[in-house]
């Protein structure tokens, strides 16, 4: 897959002095609430109105969506408001009302982005199209499927794509809905520079309080863009309550929001910050050397306990040494969050030293 410039020219074509923000409710409800969200946001940031009208959940008796005709509500909520307008598909069936009802831009769902089976029934009803194209991640970590998604749709000769980062799920209890496991976003921004990145703070939080943040967490990553749930009546909307904002407030957060420059070619900035990163690539050599260091002392163990005929994994031990750390590591400034996956990972490569020894 070569993403070039030329792929991007789509988010460039709305030509802003801004990120590109995509908002409007998680599901269309009726059509005077369309309308009505429509209308409120014409005159602010938001490019792209957006709506769900098929629901996937994940259990059966949840609201599933209107269906097709709420995309007869988004083609007057278009021409009304002279927004574009965005669905999420999950079929080719979806893909087909869509095109039909002239959407202008369709969205792949975390859930569906899981099954490539799926991803290429969408590329195939898609090909060819001028529709712009956006993947969100899927819902587990798993950075090679994300890119598979874009690839399919990008072989089927869809040149106008993107993706959308809303965070990945997980059993362990945090303060977002799903953990945003930003070094993966960043992973495959690294991997291709010119394909546009979307920041869903919505689904990454579930809370709207948290909205703020977390999207100038993502402008401050160089993100092209947000798309944030956006309600009249957010405590009563029937989907995701909780995580949506009313336009004022998505206005208000507009304004808060800091645009920050990609570089500065000022002398004096490049100065210090070639300095600074002399001493980051000093500490991480120190990070290196004392981490193997650390394996070697595992090695001891897994010799010992192979001579004892002793279990690699002692969680009593495990649990003392992660309580321990996390609260080390507020001290020194560092998240519970991060210790977690810095230690998990450690200890991770710990067990795997010790189980090729007692293996041995």
């Amino acid at each position: 897959m070569k993403i070039t410039t030329e792929n991007r020219k789509w988010l460039d074509d709305f030509n802003l002095s801004h990120p590109l923000v995509i908002a409007g409710p998680c599901s269309a409800e009726t059509e005077e609430q369309v309308l009505k969200i429509a209308s409120e946001l014409k005159d602010s940031d938001v490019s792209v109105f957006r709506a769900g009208i098929w629901k996937p959940r994940t259990r059966p008796g949840g609201f599933e969506g209107v269906g097709a005709i709420g995309l007869k509500w988004l083609q007057k909520a278009k021409a009304q408001s002279g927004l574009l307008m965005a669905v999420e598909v999950a079929n080719a069936a979806h893909v087909q009302l869509a095109l039909e009802h002239d959407i202008d831009v369709l969205w792949i769902g975390a859930r569906t982005t899981v099954n490539p089976f799926a991803v290429q029934e969408i590329a195939d009803a898609l090909k060819n199209t001028d529709k712009i194209v956006l993947v969100k991640n899927p819902v587990n970590p798993d950075l090679a499927l994300w890119i598979g998604g874009v690839e399919r749709l990008y072989n089927a000769g869809i040149k106008k794509l993107g993706v959308i980062h809303r965070g990945f799920s997980t059993y362990e209890k945090t303060k977002y809905r799903n953990i945003p496991e930003w070094q993966l976003a960043i992973e495959l921004q690294n991997r291709f520079p010119d394909l546009p990145l979307i920041c869903d703070p919505s689904h990454i939080t579930g809370r709207r309080d948290m909205i703020q943040e977390v999207s100038q967490q993502a402008l401050d990553l160089n993100y092209d863009g947000l798309i944030i749930e956006t309600h009249i009546d957010p405590d009563n909307a029937w989907s995701d309550a909780a995580q949506q904002v009313t336009p004022t407030v998505l206005k208000q957060i507009f304004k808060d929001l800091r645009i920050r420059k990609v570089t500065d070619d000022a002398d004096d900035y490049n100065n210090r910050l070639a300095r600074l990163r002399l001493d980051i690539d000093e500490y991480d050599v120190r990070l290196l050397e004392i981490l193997g260091k650390r394996m070697k002392v595992a090695d001891k163990i897994g010799a010992l306990k192979k001579e004892k005929n002793v279990a690699v994994l002692q969680n009593k031990r495990w649990n003392e040494v992660l309580g321990k750390m996390i609260l080390d590591g507020e001290q020194k400034g560092l998240s519970e969050e991060f210790i977690l996956r810095i230690f998990k990972a450690i200890h991770q490569e710990s067990i795997s030293h010790q189980e090729k020894i007692i293996n041995s």
